[in-house]
Protein backbone atom coordinates (compact mmCIF):
# COMPACT_ATOMS: atom_id res chain seq x y z
CA UNK A 1 0.00 0.00 0.00
CA UNK A 2 1.68 3.26 -0.94
CA UNK A 3 2.78 5.69 1.52
CA UNK A 4 0.67 9.30 1.82
CA UNK A 5 2.72 12.28 1.00
CA UNK A 6 1.37 14.86 3.86
CA UNK A 7 -0.34 18.25 1.40
CA UNK A 8 2.16 21.16 2.43
CA UNK A 9 0.33 23.55 5.13
CA UNK A 10 0.08 27.18 4.22
CA UNK A 11 1.18 29.50 6.56
CA UNK A 12 -1.27 31.49 8.74
CA UNK A 13 -2.02 34.86 7.78
CA UNK A 14 -0.40 37.53 10.23
CA UNK A 15 -2.20 40.49 11.53
CA UNK A 16 -1.01 43.95 10.76
CA UNK A 17 0.02 44.22 14.28
CA UNK A 18 2.25 41.61 13.70
CA UNK A 19 4.28 42.74 10.78
CA UNK A 20 4.51 45.65 12.76
CA UNK A 21 8.19 45.78 14.31
CA UNK A 22 7.82 46.79 17.76
CA UNK A 23 8.73 50.81 18.32
CA UNK A 24 11.44 51.13 21.00
CA UNK A 25 10.83 53.78 23.55
CA UNK A 26 14.49 55.73 24.22
CA UNK A 27 15.50 55.66 27.97
CA UNK A 28 14.69 58.65 29.37
CA UNK A 29 17.25 61.32 29.35
CA UNK A 30 18.78 61.66 33.12
CA UNK A 31 16.96 64.70 34.57
CA UNK A 32 19.59 67.39 35.37
CA UNK A 33 20.86 67.70 38.96
CA UNK A 34 18.94 70.61 40.53
CA UNK A 35 20.96 73.91 41.35
CA UNK A 36 22.31 74.18 44.64
CA UNK A 37 20.83 77.25 46.12
CA UNK A 38 23.43 79.45 47.75
CA UNK A 39 23.31 80.10 51.46
CA UNK A 40 22.45 84.04 52.73
CA UNK A 41 26.64 83.90 53.32
CA UNK A 42 27.55 82.46 50.10
CA UNK A 43 25.27 84.83 47.63
CA UNK A 44 26.62 87.71 50.03
CA UNK A 45 29.89 86.79 49.13
CA UNK A 46 29.15 86.09 45.53
CA UNK A 47 27.41 89.77 45.11
CA UNK A 48 30.65 90.81 46.98
CA UNK A 49 33.07 89.04 44.10
CA UNK A 50 31.11 90.58 41.41
CA UNK A 51 31.40 93.73 42.51
CA UNK A 52 34.79 94.09 42.88
CA UNK A 53 35.41 92.57 39.40
CA UNK A 54 32.74 95.62 38.33
CA UNK A 55 34.52 98.23 40.59
CA UNK A 56 38.06 97.19 39.43
CA UNK A 57 37.32 97.63 35.58
CA UNK A 58 35.45 101.40 35.93
CA UNK A 59 35.07 103.80 38.21
CA UNK A 60 32.47 103.67 40.44
CA UNK A 61 30.41 106.01 39.53
CA UNK A 62 29.97 104.38 36.43
CA UNK A 63 28.60 100.70 37.73
CA UNK A 64 24.85 100.82 39.03
CA UNK A 65 23.00 98.35 40.87
CA UNK A 66 21.66 96.45 37.68
CA UNK A 67 24.82 96.05 36.81
CA UNK A 68 26.06 94.28 40.20
CA UNK A 69 22.61 92.24 39.61
CA UNK A 70 23.07 91.23 36.05
CA UNK A 71 26.49 89.92 36.37
CA UNK A 72 25.56 88.09 39.46
CA UNK A 73 22.81 86.54 37.70
CA UNK A 74 20.51 87.58 40.41
CA UNK A 75 17.31 90.12 40.54
CA UNK A 76 17.88 94.22 42.01
CA UNK A 77 15.50 93.42 45.07
CA UNK A 78 17.89 90.46 45.64
CA UNK A 79 21.31 92.85 45.61
CA UNK A 80 19.13 95.08 47.96
CA UNK A 81 17.93 92.32 50.10
CA UNK A 82 21.69 92.05 50.98
CA UNK A 83 22.72 95.81 50.90
CA UNK A 84 21.06 98.58 51.54
CA UNK A 85 22.59 100.33 48.56
CA UNK A 86 25.42 100.89 45.74
CA UNK A 87 27.74 102.57 48.59
CA UNK A 88 27.52 100.18 50.92
CA UNK A 89 28.56 96.93 48.92
CA UNK A 90 31.06 99.23 47.15
CA UNK A 91 32.76 99.94 50.70
CA UNK A 92 32.48 96.47 51.42
CA UNK A 93 34.45 95.19 48.25
CA UNK A 94 36.87 97.99 48.77
CA UNK A 95 37.15 96.70 52.32
CA UNK A 96 38.23 93.25 50.76
CA UNK A 97 40.65 94.31 48.41
CA UNK A 98 42.11 96.34 50.80
CA UNK A 99 42.80 93.59 53.07
CA UNK A 100 44.02 91.54 49.83
CA UNK A 101 46.70 94.73 49.63
CA UNK A 102 47.70 94.85 52.92
CA UNK A 103 48.37 91.28 52.69
CA UNK A 104 51.27 91.81 50.14
CA UNK A 105 53.27 93.73 51.75
CA UNK A 106 53.89 90.84 54.08
CA UNK A 107 57.53 89.48 53.36
CA UNK A 108 59.52 86.87 55.05
CA UNK A 109 62.81 89.03 57.06
CA UNK A 110 65.04 87.16 54.72
CA UNK A 111 67.75 88.28 52.13
CA UNK A 112 69.36 91.22 51.18
CA UNK A 113 66.82 93.94 52.21
CA UNK A 114 66.17 95.63 48.84
CA UNK A 115 65.57 92.13 46.92
CA UNK A 116 62.48 91.78 49.74
CA UNK A 117 61.08 95.23 48.73
CA UNK A 118 61.49 94.44 45.38
CA UNK A 119 59.43 91.25 45.70
CA UNK A 120 56.95 93.40 47.73
CA UNK A 121 56.55 96.33 45.14
CA UNK A 122 56.17 93.61 42.25
CA UNK A 123 53.21 92.46 44.07
CA UNK A 124 52.07 96.05 44.66
CA UNK A 125 52.14 96.53 41.19
CA UNK A 126 50.18 94.02 40.16
CA UNK A 127 47.62 94.60 42.39
CA UNK A 128 47.37 98.07 40.68
CA UNK A 129 47.58 96.94 37.10
CA UNK A 130 44.87 94.41 38.25
CA UNK A 131 42.33 97.04 39.82
CA UNK A 132 43.29 100.51 37.82
CA UNK A 133 40.28 102.02 37.48
CA UNK A 134 38.73 102.24 40.49
CA UNK A 135 40.94 102.82 42.66
CA UNK A 136 42.82 105.22 40.58
CA UNK A 137 39.38 107.27 41.11
CA UNK A 138 39.49 106.64 44.87
CA UNK A 139 43.14 107.63 45.04
CA UNK A 140 42.65 110.76 43.14
CA UNK A 141 39.78 111.71 45.45
CA UNK A 142 37.77 112.80 42.91
CA UNK A 143 35.42 109.62 42.96
CA UNK A 144 31.84 110.22 44.02
CA UNK A 145 31.71 107.32 46.33
CA UNK A 146 34.34 108.61 48.03
CA UNK A 147 33.33 108.75 52.03
CA UNK A 148 34.37 108.33 55.59
CA UNK A 149 34.01 104.50 54.95
CA UNK A 150 36.66 104.33 51.91
CA UNK A 151 39.15 106.71 53.31
CA UNK A 152 39.46 104.63 56.36
CA UNK A 153 39.96 101.75 54.19
CA UNK A 154 42.80 103.29 52.17
CA UNK A 155 44.16 104.32 55.96
CA UNK A 156 44.47 100.63 56.99
CA UNK A 157 46.11 99.78 53.87
CA UNK A 158 48.95 102.52 54.35
CA UNK A 159 49.07 101.55 57.89
CA UNK A 160 49.92 98.23 57.37
CA UNK A 161 52.58 98.69 54.54
CA UNK A 162 54.26 101.00 56.63
CA UNK A 163 54.08 98.69 59.60
CA UNK A 164 55.44 96.01 57.56
CA UNK A 165 58.26 98.07 55.90
CA UNK A 166 59.50 99.35 59.53
CA UNK A 167 59.45 95.57 61.06
CA UNK A 168 62.29 94.55 58.25
CA UNK A 169 64.21 97.37 59.54
CA UNK A 170 64.64 96.12 63.43
CA UNK A 171 66.72 96.43 65.37
CA UNK A 172 66.33 100.02 64.42
CA UNK A 173 64.25 102.14 66.21
CA UNK A 174 61.08 103.67 64.80
CA UNK A 175 61.87 107.58 65.41
CA UNK A 176 59.55 110.10 63.99
CA UNK A 177 61.67 111.09 61.21
CA UNK A 178 62.30 107.38 60.27
CA UNK A 179 58.83 107.03 60.47
CA UNK A 180 58.00 110.34 58.29
CA UNK A 181 60.48 108.82 55.53
CA UNK A 182 58.66 105.80 55.25
CA UNK A 183 55.42 107.55 54.82
CA UNK A 184 56.46 110.06 52.47
CA UNK A 185 58.19 106.70 50.23
CA UNK A 186 54.91 105.34 50.69
CA UNK A 187 53.11 108.33 48.78
CA UNK A 188 55.44 108.34 46.54
CA UNK A 189 54.65 104.63 45.39
CA UNK A 190 51.02 105.60 45.28
CA UNK A 191 51.91 108.60 43.38
CA UNK A 192 54.16 106.67 40.59
CA UNK A 193 51.55 104.09 40.42
CA UNK A 194 48.60 106.14 39.20
CA UNK A 195 51.52 107.85 36.51
CA UNK A 196 52.01 104.69 35.45
CA UNK A 197 48.25 103.67 34.85
CA UNK A 198 47.60 107.43 33.52
CA UNK A 199 50.56 106.63 31.12
CA UNK A 200 48.89 103.51 30.52
CA UNK A 201 51.20 100.92 32.14
CA UNK A 202 53.87 101.77 29.11
CA UNK A 203 57.06 101.70 31.28
CA UNK A 204 58.03 97.96 31.95
CA UNK A 205 56.90 96.97 35.26
CA UNK A 206 60.23 95.84 36.14
CA UNK A 207 61.86 99.90 35.87
CA UNK A 208 58.32 100.99 37.87
CA UNK A 209 59.54 98.49 40.59
CA UNK A 210 63.44 99.21 40.17
CA UNK A 211 62.85 102.62 40.80
CA UNK A 212 60.33 102.26 43.95
CA UNK A 213 62.84 100.22 45.62
CA UNK A 214 66.19 102.60 44.26
CA UNK A 215 64.07 105.97 45.84
CA UNK A 216 63.07 103.86 49.37
CA UNK A 217 67.19 102.74 49.49
CA UNK A 218 67.91 106.76 48.63
CA UNK A 219 65.63 107.77 50.95
CA UNK A 220 67.08 105.54 54.14
CA UNK A 221 70.35 106.68 52.90
CA UNK A 222 69.55 110.62 53.38
CA UNK A 223 67.95 109.62 56.47
CA UNK A 224 70.65 107.93 57.99
CA UNK A 225 72.86 110.82 57.71
CA UNK A 226 70.31 113.03 60.76
CA UNK A 227 69.83 109.26 62.49
CA UNK A 228 73.04 107.98 63.85
CA UNK A 229 71.09 105.03 64.89
CA UNK A 230 69.85 103.73 61.48
CA UNK A 231 73.60 104.94 59.94
CA UNK A 232 75.10 102.47 62.44
CA UNK A 233 72.35 99.66 60.87
CA UNK A 234 72.88 100.58 57.59
CA UNK A 235 76.08 98.66 57.54
CA UNK A 236 74.21 95.51 58.20
CA UNK A 237 72.03 96.33 55.85
CA UNK A 238 74.06 97.40 52.95
CA UNK A 239 76.71 94.24 53.85
CA UNK A 240 73.73 91.89 53.56
CA UNK A 241 73.24 93.35 50.04
CA UNK A 242 74.82 92.07 46.53
CA UNK A 243 75.72 93.28 43.21
CA UNK A 244 72.79 91.78 41.11
CA UNK A 245 70.19 93.80 44.03
CA UNK A 246 68.63 96.55 43.50
CA UNK A 247 70.74 98.34 45.80
CA UNK A 248 74.06 97.02 44.33
CA UNK A 249 72.67 98.39 40.94
CA UNK A 250 71.80 101.82 42.65
CA UNK A 251 75.17 101.87 44.19
CA UNK A 252 77.11 101.25 40.74
CA UNK A 253 74.75 104.07 39.08
CA UNK A 254 75.82 106.50 41.84
CA UNK A 255 79.50 105.77 40.86
CA UNK A 256 79.32 106.10 37.67
CA UNK A 257 78.74 110.04 38.11
CA UNK A 258 81.84 109.98 39.64
CA UNK A 259 83.51 110.33 36.02
CA UNK A 260 81.63 113.37 34.80
CA UNK A 261 83.95 115.95 34.80
CA UNK A 262 84.25 118.32 37.76
CA UNK A 263 81.92 116.72 39.39
CA UNK A 264 84.41 114.40 42.11
CA UNK A 265 85.93 117.50 42.69
CA UNK A 266 82.33 119.45 43.41
CA UNK A 267 81.49 116.95 45.63
CA UNK A 268 84.85 116.80 47.69
CA UNK A 269 84.58 120.55 48.56
CA UNK A 270 81.54 120.04 49.43
CA UNK A 271 82.46 117.55 51.48
CA UNK A 272 85.50 118.82 52.31
CA UNK A 273 84.41 122.88 53.08
CA UNK A 274 87.69 123.25 50.93
CA UNK A 275 87.00 125.31 47.78
CA UNK A 276 88.17 123.49 44.62
CA UNK A 277 91.14 124.67 42.92
CA UNK A 278 90.10 127.17 40.03
CA UNK A 279 90.26 125.92 36.34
Amino acid sequence: MASRTPAPQTPAPQSPAARTPAVRTPAAAPKAAPRRRLSVDERREQLIAVALDLFSARPPEEVSIDDIAAAAGASRPLVYHYFPGKQAIYEESLRRAGQELAGRFEEPATGALSDRLARVMDRYLDFVACHGPGFEALLRGGSVAASPGTNAVIDEVRRAAHDQILAHLTPVRASPQLRLTVRAWIANAEITSLAWLADQQREPREQVRLRLVQDFVGAMVVTAAREPELATALVGFLAAEHPGSPTGELVRSLAGLLAVPGLAAALGALATGVEPPPG
